[in-house]
């Protein structure tokens, strides 16, 4: 009987998704599931784009550039330089989603059992795609009772060892929301310069920072023009997740040349989701006033609302549209399939990412949950008080008397 690989059956499995089987059998019996496990927003993506698919009058949908059509490239330009980050239309590389231009830096920049500090929690798909590099991710735990912040220069300098060849980061982060701060990005360059690493950042939440607080990209660091690598995309940014349309951004010209030779093998990015892209560069600056507006008031909604149930623990995020919570249960995985399979509160249950699969270090999100607040107000209201209810029903809650806090590094 032919194998399945060694590397097909050490692929993990997706925590953001996993649980779905579960969530249609709830469907299935009837129960309203509240989709909170993934960032698929209800935003209505901007009319321009709409439009421009609507009106496609095109004979062909052909290849395009394996790059990107270089009209696209030259408007993305364009909106990077009206966000004060300078680069032209030859340091871009158009791809399918944010996803591929991840792949593709790291099959670019780094070999086979080269190592990459991350911090953790991280975007599990992280995982993922170091697996199909051959990448080894070298992790670098921040915590829940610091809101996830950066750990000390010296913690990032004991990870460094021959192998060592970049770091990568979430700016804001997904999973925790959490916003890199211009000093934090300051210290990851000095570590980055010292030992000729590479610098990932992950910026497709580029928009979403909340109380003031503003995004710093890294593109802006001074010094690390050979060093900076930053990936986008449509999918968060204009709710255009469907499209499949995403970045990868470098002014080293070395990097982005080799990036292309991935990028000819798999013949093009997708034609219709760049020329819905394209037109969504026009979308007018209230859209995002808006958006923001919506984001801040169901972040406010959704962390207050946990943080008044009994045992639960939030920090708010200063970015992104994703919150990770602690919870007083003895495992996050079962909660997360019991609440599908055996609860429900007028009608409804919720559908979560456990967040173990976060995290590279075993042991560590045990009784972490991930969740998006990317449905309307009344469903994260009804979410909160499902919640709520099913955490007084749930068998394997923990008191709090006996709660060995993950918030506390344990």
């Amino acid at each position: 009987m032919p194998y399945i690989s060694k590397k097909g059956f050490a692929m993990p499995e997706s925590p953001i998704r996993k649980l779905v089987p579960f969530a249609e059998k709830a469907i299935a019996a009837g129960k309203e599931v509240i989709h909170l496990n993934i960032g698929q927003p209800d935003i209505k993506t901007p009319e321009v784009a709409l439009e421009a698919i609507r009106n496609l009058n095109r004979d062909v949908i052909e290849y395009s550039h394996s790059a990107g059509y270089e009209s696209y490239r030259r408007g993305l330009a364009e909106y990077y330089q009206k966000n004060s980050i300078d680069i032209t239309f030859e340091d871009i590389l158009v791809t399918n989603g944010g996803s591929e231009a991840i792949i593709f830096a790291m099959m670019t920049c780094f070999n086979p059992e080269d190592e990459v500090i991350v911090p953790e929690p991280f975007y599990a798909n992280y995982n993922g795609f170091a697996l199909e590099a051959g990448v080894v991710l070298r992790p670098i735990t921040t915590y829940l009772k610091d809101s996830y912040a950066l750990p000390p220069i010296e913690k990032f300098r004991e990870l460094i060892t021959a192998r060592t060849r970049g770091i990568i980061i979430c700016n804001p982060g997904n999973p925790t929301g959490y916003l890199y701060t211009k000093n934090e990005l300051e210290t990851l360059k000095q570590i980055v310069v010292e030992n000729d690493l590479f610098l990932f950042a992950d910026e497709v939440y580029r928009e979403f920072c909340y109380d003031g607080r503003e995004h710093f990209s890294i593109l802006n660091l001074e010094g690390l023009e050979r060093h900076a690598v930053v990936v986008d995309s449509v999918s968060k940014r204009y709710s255009m997740c469907g499209a499949r349309v995403g970045a990868m951004i470098s002014r080293n010209r070395n990097v982005m040349n080799t990036a292309l030779k991935f990028a000819q093998a798999r013949l093009s990015p997708p034609t219709l989701g760049q020329i819905a892209g394209e037109a969504a560069l026009k979308t007018p600056d209230s859209y995002f006033t808006d958006v923001i507006e919506e984001y801040l008031e169901r972040r406010d909604l959704l962390v207050d609302g946990l943080n008044s149930i009994s045992g639960v623990t939030c920090p708010k995020p200063g970015g992104a549209f994703y919150a990770m919570a602690e919870l007083p249960v003895d495992s996050a995985e079962i909660f997360c399939q019991w609440i599908l399979e055996s609860f429900e509160h007028k009608g409804a249950t919720v559908m979560m990412a456990p967040a173990a699969g976060f995290y590279a270090t075993p042991g560590l999100g045990a009784r972490e949950v991930r969740l998006a607040y990317v449905l309307e107000q009344s469903k994260l209201l009804l979410a909160i008080e499902v919640l709520k209810a099913a955490l007084i029903a749930y068998p394997g809650k923990i008191e709090l008397s006996e709660k060995v806090s993950t918030a506390h590094g344990s």
